[in-house]
């Protein structure tokens, strides 16, 4: 799904109002909704709510925001996920080189349809520290149906450690008492991948 970058939608908004960046109305929006897909699902009763927005105010933003997610309609098509290999190709780029573990969450919807993909954590050079309350906070937030969790291995060895297992499975509980499922936890070395899914682990 195409993002729209959080400082162009910033600087979208405050051209929009007429206010500088650092104006308090501007402050006092992108803290109550700081990322680009709150600010999307955000309501006029909600604008107007915030000092400095009246109706007429409320009803251009939210016309604005309507339009930029119907834009970004046609590029979800190709982020369906329906396989691991999906999500090797989605993050292959962001994680080959990176030197440190990181731990990547993929929101779905109920179509398998990707919400938005985040940076839940930032290990060491061969660990991601990570816990549930922290993935499922952010599942919440982006009220997704279903997750799959992926991280790399700096090494270029994708093959799981002990503590991936477990912690997939902590995840696997943690999601059954909330009700949001863990597809799966793809760990991503060098130009392969490992589906803890596909090899029965989970």
């Amino acid at each position: 799904m195409r993002q729209v970058a959080e400082n162009d939608l910033r600087q979208l908004v405050s051209e929009s109002l007429r206010e500088s960046n650092d104006s308090y109305t501007i402050q006092e929006l992108f803290e109550r909704f700081p990322t680009a897909t709150e600010l999307m699902d955000i309501s006029e009763q909600q604008l107007v709510s915030i000092k400095g927005i009246g109706k007429g105010k409320a009803r251009q933003i939210t016309a604005m925001l309507k339009l930029a997610k119907v834009l970004a309609i046609p590029d979800q098509d190709q982020h369906i996920i329906r396989s691991p290999k999906d999500v090797f190709h989605l993050l292959e780029s962001d994680l080959r080189y990176e030197q440190k573990e990181h731990f990547i969450c993929l929101f779905l919807n109920t179509k398998n349809r990707l919400i938005f993909k985040e940076v839940i954590s930032i290990g060491s050079l061969n660990a991601a520290i990570v816990h549930p309350r922290e993935v499922f906070h952010a599942a919440i937030r982006r009220c997704s149906a279903s997750l799959i969790c992926a991280h790399n291995h700096p090494s270029g060895d994708p093959e799981p450690s002990i503590e991936d297992v477990n912690l997939t499975k902590r995840l696997i509980a943690a999601g059954e008492i909330i009700g949001i499922e863990v597809l799966d936890h793809i760990i991503i070395g060098g130009n392969r991948f490992y589906s803890l899914k596909e090899h029965g682990l989970i």
